[in-house]
């Protein structure tokens, strides 16, 4: 099969959806098939050792995300040149955006089958952008748009086939979860990340994601204020890069954290992301926004447990206290699921055991059921004549 894969985020950018296309690609092309990564145009540098083929359009930073790009396809013939000459058998697309539409319209023009895959809270988004409610469900009334012209529409998980309906979409969601392979991770990477941000022997607590309010880093925050208020040592990092990177900062002055607070920047290197996920006692995610956060997964492959908001979306993969633990989208509350856990070290690592042999799926698995509905679906088209 030919298959393309369009994202509006991909590598070198480490968010989930980019690296969830990475893996669509890398492990559908070892396994033979022909792949193509249609997404905007960034630094990749040298890309002989892919085992697929990245076509991608000129685009540039975002101004308040700089690590993202806005693409604008209409204007690069080059792209258009090349995207012409793949004889795609299948398009799927990750993004309902600028990726999304070139998805659509290469379809409509090849007639070949679409799939989408609904990974994000588009709403929460348009929301936080413009203020206004009317606005946003403008928003997502062209993101249901863009699903409605799919001959598939995928979830993540059940919740965000659920959200995804909330918008408005009536056809039928096939539920297909995303995999993690599991990496082993050296424990050297340890020894170097604490030498690297200047760690010392208090409890880490983890989140890794973008530094931005919808991912409510607010709960976190006031969590360690009371940690410190009762004097229990720990040390918070703060992985990742947003357009509220300032706000956090002053936050955390106004709160007197700072001494135990560190804000790492954006980490490209798999290696130390590895390495802080290994170091950390607790990986906290109170994210109501994720629908399904590659973090917990590979927090889960480092045997670090996580701390979510019971009934979100990144609760699917938890079961409290077998595999993580749950607390309510309250700050007191985060705070005192958190001292449970520095309080109680065996606890943490038989969590952390359980979540490494429970929450990673392998890509492999799941890409093959990928190429199944992918083949099904590319002949009922050809069957049905279209």
């Amino acid at each position: 099969m030919k298959i393309g894969q369009f994202s509006d985020s991909f590598l070198p950018i480490v968010d989930g959806v980019g690296r969830v296309v990475y893996s669509y690609c890398d492990t559908i092309g070892r396994k033979g098939h022909e792949c193509y990564a249609v997404v905007p145009l960034t630094n990749m540098g040298y890309r002989g050792d892919l085992p697929f083929e990245v076509i991608d359009f000129y685009s540039t930073p975002v101004p308040t995300m700089p690590h993202y790009r806005a693409g604008f396809p209409l204007i690069d013939p080059h792209y258009h040149a090349r995207l012409q000459m793949t004889n795609l058998d299948i398009v799927h697309l990750h993004s309902p955006f600028i990726a999304g539409m070139q998805a659509v319209h290469y379809v409509k023009k090849h007639h070949v089958p679409l799939v989408g895959t609904f990974h994000s809270k588009f709403y929460d988004d348009f929301l936080q952008i413009t203020g206004q409610e009317f606005l946003a469900g403008i928003g997502v009334k062209g993101v249901v748009n863009i699903f409605d012209n799919c001959d598939e529409v995928w979830a993540v998980s059940e919740t965000s086939a659920e959200t995804l309906k909330s918008y408005g979409y009536e056809k039928e969601i096939f539920v297909l979860p995303n995999g993690m392979n599991k990496r082993v991770i050296d424990d050297n990477m340890i020894v170097k990340v604490k030498q690297q941000f200047n760690l010392n022997d208090d409890p880490i607590l983890l989140f890794v994601g973008q530094m931005n309010w919808k991912k409510n880093i607010e709960r976190i925050l006031e969590a360690c204020a009371l940690l410190h208020q009762d004097n229990i040592p720990y040390q918070l990092l703060l992985a990742g890069q947003g357009p509220h990177e300032t706000e956090i900062k002053n936050r955390i002055k106004q709160l007197n954290i700072g001494d135990e607070t560190k804000l790492l920047g954006h980490i490209t290197d798999m290696e130390v992301l590895d390495g802080l996920y290994s170091s950390a006692s607790i990986f906290v995610f109170p994210s109501i926004y994720d629908n399904a956060p590659m973090v917990v997964r590979e927090a889960a492959n480092a045997k670090t447990p996580s701390i979510v908001v019971a009934n979100s979306n990144a609760a699917d993969v938890i079961k409290d206290h077998v595999n993580g633990l749950y607390c309510q989208d309250d700050s007191h509350d985060l705070y005192r699921v958190i001292k449970e856990g520095l309080s109680n070290k065996a606890l943490l690592d038989d969590l952390g055991m359980k979540a490494q042999e429970t929450i990673p799926i392998a890509w492999d698995g799941i890409i093959d059921q990928v190429l199944i509905r992918y083949q099904n679906l590319i002949d009922r088209y050809r069957y049905n004549g279209k």
